[in-house]
């Protein structure tokens, strides 16, 4: 993935930008507890192997809020931005669907697209990124969302 930085005058036309997909992330059982201790969430799908296998999952599978959180680092490097810019804030979410659950041991990537930016003022743009999150070797995305970042320029 790379980071497209342009004139402010410019960034409106950065909608429609594709990036390469990210590198892949394994989503590892011990990622999967540390997040259940983290969030509290302890559900057995998620932590308790032996009892996972006897769903129709087959085995534990991640938190689709441990796939949403991993957006901040699959989509790391990514992104249209102003030149001199300030800073970027995580500005949330307009959409989130979890299509397929992630099963341990698998690996994910994100695609994104940049799906609309709205210049809110002479320095600061709101960027909405199509995101898919992929499974290796699965034709059903873990996830799909509309992300939104605000960017500042100086």
């Amino acid at each position: 993935m790379a980071v497209k930085i342009v004139p402010k005058e410019e960034m409106l036309d950065a909608i429609g930008t594709k990036f390469e997909p990210g590198a892949w992330i394994e989503v590892t059982q011990d990622r999967i507890n540390t997040f259940a201790d983290c969030t509290e969430d302890h559900q057995f799908i998620h932590v308790d192997i032996e009892a996972a296998k006897n769903t129709p999952f087959g085995g534990t599978i991640a938190h689709g809020f441990l796939t949403l959180s991993l957006l901040s680092k699959m989509a790391e490097g990514n992104g249209v931005i102003p030149e001199n810019i300030v800073m970027g804030l995580n500005y949330g979410f307009d959409k989130v669907r979890f299509l397929a659950p992630v099963k341990s041991g698998k690996r994910v990537r994100a695609h994104a697209e940049v799906a609309d930016i709205t210049r809110k003022d002479e320095n600061r743009f709101l960027v909405k990124q199509a995101i898919s999150v992929e499974i290796e070797g699965e034709d059903t995305p873990a996830l799909v969302a509309e992300w939104l970042t605000m960017v500042i320029a100086g």
